[in-house]
């Protein structure tokens, strides 16, 4: 080496330029090195010295070990026959690009020069790996790892979400109408019930008896609620002067009369609630058997249903007695929060008092979490409470919360039809699946 810088060896003397065809190395950068059999250092000349463009090898293939070049004797050794700007070990370094920032590392220095950022190879790929010296087997540096394929997939990708959304409401709407969920062998009347307002009682009644009309049972919906909620949820007329449940209760018109089939459901009728309902607890006082008005009214109906849902009002007053005398079955929806177990006891009590004097055939057999919220340590808490209290009586499906189950009710639908691929329409799909299926291995009349 001279004193101005420059080697005697024309390969690595920059003053020969671009157009010599030589490839400068400078003084502070490592030699890609490796040994010969013989003990003599060699190096691996560049790519473009031969003029001859190399294909790039398969991924995961070992890289070919080029011929070797013996260094002209010019260019100084030291006592170990290695060049005297050799590394000590021949040295592997990862250049690992990660997202948003980007990686650096010191290349090996020697005496005082200054550590030189490396630059990653411009068609790297992120996790691309450089082997510096002789490739060992399976390696692939910087330039082969530009000609792997980013749409080559590393996993088996699961169903789009509009796809698995479209299977679903297919499923839930069945549009070849075929009965897809088991009959009962005789009518199962259920009565919804719990004092506590706002748990879902309506949006239970109205769900569930839609799932099931869709699957080929008949069902009849009793809105026993003098606010009409089930009947505005399944778009049936109820204002004044419409025939309804109080007229069945209080004048003893036939239920035939009263019910109304509900446009756009095959299979599925409603009994409405008018205002006037509102008087008939005061009504009813003074009525013969006014405990059993709607047991009788069911009981005389001419046609045969698969299933009854009565929609009891958030109270437990003589209406809500008329459902549970009527009934065969009550299905508890609890919300998952506290509030709604502080009343659970006293519902127990009453259903246990209507059983022991009024219809010994009542029992509770269905619970059903609603509104649950998986994000809250709550929501579990009350789950397990109520699983480990009531046991196989509690649906495995759950209900969460979900706006489509509240929007459903202000365009005249239920969430079955208005958004039938939803998480809610899903969950009360499960659940009336599993009740249907309940019902089919187990007898109807059953103690609690």
């Amino acid at each position: 080496m001279h004193d101005d810088g420059r080697y005697d060896d024309p390969r690595v003397n920059r003053s020969e330029g671009p157009g010599s065809g030589v490839d400068p190395v400078s003084r502070e950068t490592d030699h890609q090195q490796g040994w010969t059999t013989g003990g003599q250092p060699t190096i691996r000349p560049p790519e473009h010295d031969s003029g001859v463009r190399r294909e790039p090898p398969a991924v995961g293939a070992a890289r070919p070990v080029p011929e070797s070049y013996v260094l002209p004797p010019s260019v100084p050794s030291g006592p170990d026959g290695r060049p005297v700007n050799a590394p000590d070990d021949r040295v592997a370094t990862s250049v690992r690009r990660n997202a948003g920032a980007s990686s650096r590392f010191e290349a090996p220095v020697h005496g005082n020069t200054p550590p030189v950022p490396a630059q990653p190879h411009p068609g790297a790929v992120p996790d691309a790996v450089t082997m510096v010296g002789a490739p060992g087997p399976g390696a692939v540096d910087a330039a082969d790892a530009a000609y792997v394929s980013r749409e080559t997939p590393t996993r088996e990708e699961d169903d789009p979400p509009l796809a698995m959304e479209a299977m679903r409401a297919v499923q839930i709407l069945n549009p070849s109408g075929e009965v897809t969920m088991p009959r009962p062998e005789r009518t199962r009347v259920m009565c919804v019930a719990n004092q506590k307002g706002g748990v879902g009682k309506t949006t239970t009644t109205v769900n569930l008896a839609v799932a099931l009309a869709l699957h080929g049972n008949r069902v009849l919906v009793v809105d026993l609620d003098p606010q009409g909620n089930a009947s505005t949820g399944l778009n049936v007329p109820h204002h004044t002067g419409v025939p309804d449940v109080y007229d069945c209760l209080i004048d003893s018109v036939p239920l035939a009369e009263v019910a109304q089939e509900v446009e756009g459901i095959p299979n599925l009728w409603c009994v409405p609630a008018t205002i006037d309902l509102a008087g008939a607890e005061i009504e009813l006082v003074s009525v013969v058997a006014r405990e059993s008005r709607l047991n009788r009214a069911i009981e005389a109906y001419p046609g045969h249903f698969d299933y009854v849902f009565i929609d009891c009002p958030p109270s437990l007053g003589l209406l809500t007695v008329n459902a549970l005398v009527a009934a065969q079955e009550v299905l508890i929806p609890i919300q998952c929060e506290y509030y709604a177990l502080e009343g659970l006891n006293q519902l127990i009590n009453n259903i246990n008092l209507v059983r022991q004097h009024l219809n010994p055939k009542l029992a509770v057999s269905t619970i059903l979490l609603t509104m649950y919220d998986r994000r809250t340590r709550l929501a579990d808490a009350v789950e397990q409470d109520v699983r480990n209290h009531f046991g196989d009586k509690v649906l495995q499906a759950v209900i969460p919360r979900n706006v489509r189950v509240s929007e459903a009710p202000s365009y005249g639908q239920s969430v079955m039809t208005y958004d039938p691929g939803s998480r809610g329409a899903t969950s009360y799909f499960e659940a009336a699946q599993e009740i249907a299926e309940r019902g089919a291995k187990e007898p109807v009349n059953r103690n609690a």
